[in-house]
């Protein structure tokens, strides 16, 4: 008999609400004891821990309070009052950070139905390109945080990025049927070996086709000697990589000499972004290859 159940994390301890929240653990205790905002559950050791209807009212107290609600006054409503008033006061002051708490709820239960409804109720009022600036890019330093300290599973990560990507397919498509306008420069965007990491890569190949680029999309593990082909097909390469874990920290600068040896030539580029430049010994690079901070960095020079 197949098991159809998911394997949905349902009990949490008072760090992952903190990482969760962004509220540190010794300030829940007192919201519990001096409010009882929270009535944890207590295992034989005495030990706090949570279930899903707790995280989801914490993350609406949270942004209760960051709204200008005292703890004092919100402790005094019932859970289903508290989603009352979220619900009252989602401005565009507290789109953001609601909109990122919905999908964080989403992504632990593995729900699908709250993501599409979170994100068309965005994008009913937003652009996507709005959407992905303000939500999508804070929302995924946030999962990379929580996936770091353990707070989230891989599976849950990959679920969300997976619906996001989903979003980015989608906008990207109604760029490509139009042909470029601008011939001036040509990019080809990939990750490197083991790097598989490519939502900020695929945003940029949707700014890219949007300024009227042709951009050629090789994705995610693409090995340097396999990029030295496309310098046969098009001048003025702009080769655009996103170092989010690979080449790590004790490689990325024999990546660079790899590089320019391999695929630069007089009239190409290399742009790179991600976790991993700043371990990159701007000194010892080509003039050809710009390293940028941000993907907001990389979107104003094109």
């Amino acid at each position: 008999m197949i098991n159809n159940t998911y394997n949905v994390k349902t009990v949490f301890s008072i760090k992952d609400l903190e990482n969760l929240s962004g509220i540190k653990a010794h300030t829940i205790r007192i919201w519990e004891k001096r409010y009882n905002v929270l009535k944890p559950m207590r295992s034989e050791t005495n030990i706090r821990n949570y279930d899903l209807q707790s995280l989801q009212k914490l993350l609406n107290v949270v942004l209760l309070n960051d709204y200008g609600y005292k703890i004092s006054r919100i402790a005094e409503h019932s859970s289903e009052n508290i989603e009352l008033l979220v619900r009252e006061i989602i401005t565009e002051k507290s789109t953001k950070n609601h909109a990122i708490n919905a999908f964080k709820m989403a992504m632990v239960n593995f729900d699908q139905a709250l993501f599409f409804n979170t994100y068309n109720s965005l994008l009913s009022e937003k652009s996507f390109r709005e959407v992905f600036y303000e939500v999508v890019i804070p929302l995924m330093q946030e999962i990379g945080l929580l996936w770091q300290a353990g707070t989230i599973s891989p599976a849950q990560e990959h679920f969300l990025t997976f619906l996001i990507k989903q979003k980015l397919f989608l906008n990207i498509e109604k760029l490509q049927v139009n042909d470029p306008t601008r011939t001036d420069k040509v990019f080809v965007l990939y990750l490197p070996e083991n790097e598989i990491h490519e939502l900020g890569l695929m945003y940029l190949n949707y700014e890219m086709l949007s300024k009227g680029y042709k951009t050629i999309y090789l994705g995610e593990s693409v090995p340097v000697d396999s990029l030295m082909v496309m310098n046969e097909y098009f001048d003025n390469i702009v080769y655009v990589s996103y170092l989010t874990v690979e080449p790590t920290k004790d490689a990325v600068n024999d990546y660079m000499d790899e590089i320019t040896t391999k695929i630069l030539n007089s009239n190409s580029q290399v742009w790179l972004l991600g976790r991993m430049v700043q371990f990159i010994d701007t000194k010892r690079i080509s003039d050809q290859i710009l390293v940028f901070n941000s993907i907001s960095d990389a979107v104003n020079v094109l």
